[in-house]
């Protein structure tokens, strides 16, 4: 007979940005940013980060302003 399975329960995300209620990520907030890019410098898929869809949207475009600030690199060295 087998082992019965177990099932994990998986919580729902919540939007990192949506609970803190920020409606503008500023692109000059490197550190903020910098939690969505990982060490090859790509912006982290939603899937991953957790954050909803309005602000994944927000969150690549100041990644991508930042970019071209050089405030944030566009590939790691």
């Amino acid at each position: 007979m087998p082992a019965p399975k177990r099932f994990s329960v998986r919580r729902k995300r919540v939007c990192k940005f949506c609970a803190e209620k920020i409606t503008y990520i500023d692109f000059k907030d490197a550190k903020l940013l910098g939690h969505f890019i990982p060490e090859r410098g790509k912006i982290l898929p939603r899937r991953i980060s957790g954050v909803c869809s309005t602000h994944q949207r927000l969150l690549a475009e100041a990644i991508k302003r930042a970019r071209h600030m050089a405030i944030l690199p566009f590939v790691a060295d």
